[in-house]
């Protein structure tokens, strides 16, 4: 929005509001608090207004977020793709039993009781679908935008995603394990980073983000409410 604010602004303010509501959100004092999901869902919705409000005057957001034909199969399959892909890491790198177990158990310990989460299955997709329309209009739409705009089109994609996972990165160490660097827990940074990638160029191939908001509410519900890929969360 040229009028409304300089562009470097509309840029950097989404990773440092991201990066310090997604530090606090993680710390421990807030595990499994109904403040985790309240801080989060409230700086990423914040944040989505400012972009949907940007995309609105640009005369972008209806283009953005109109549905077609097969966007839906087109997210469960952003979804597949996404879950294998976590699901490996689960298995291969964070495997029960392993040190690095711990990234994932803090990591859905950070979520609250499930049993608490099922008995509030529909605030808890309200929240998902919210944050998931937030952030694909934030960073596949406004932010990708505003760097095409500065960088030319065809890499701004990939820019993006780079700077949601810089976002998302103080997360390594509101839920580390312990003092010290060593001690981080990528997991979140990991997870944004593959997920930034995808949603990017499914935004870039379909010219839309219909489709990558789709896999993203997808991948989330699916991943915090039907099949974690800690199994231990579930016992």
């Amino acid at each position: 929005m040229r009028a409304f604010a300089p562009s470097a602004l509309l840029i950097v303010l989404p990773v440092a509001v991201t990066g310090v509501a997604s530090y606090l959100a993680f710390s421990p004092q807030w595990s499994g608090a109904l403040a985790f999901w309240l801080l989060l869902c409230g700086a990423l919705v914040s944040l989505g207004a400012i972009a949907a409000v940007w995309g609105a005057r640009e005369g972008l957001l209806r283009e953005w977020l109109t549905p077609r034909a097969g966007d839906f199969t087109r997210g469960w399959v952003g979804l597949a793709i996404l879950y294998l892909a976590a699901w490996g890491f689960a298995r291969v790198v964070a495997p029960v039993g392993s040190k690095r177990e711990i990234w994932l158990v803090s990591l859905y310990g950070q979520l609250g009781d499930p049993r608490a989460l099922q008995s509030h299955a529909l605030p808890v997709a309200a929240a998902i679908v919210l944050a998931s329309v937030a952030e694909e209009i934030v960073w596949r739409g406004m932010v990708t935008q505003l760097l095409a705009d500065r960088l030319g089109s065809r890499w701004a994609w990939a820019w993006a995603a780079g700077l949601y996972a810089v976002a998302n990165a103080p997360t390594a160490a509101s839920l580390s394990s312990g003092s010290g660097w060593s001690s981080w827990n990528p997991v979140l940074l990991l997870a944004a980073a593959a997920g930034g990638v995808l949603w990017g160029a499914m935004a870039r191939r379909f010219g839309r983000l219909a489709p990558g908001i789709v896999a993203h509410a997808l991948f989330d519900w699916v991943v915090v409410m039907m099949f974690p890929i800690w199994g231990g969360w579930a016992r």
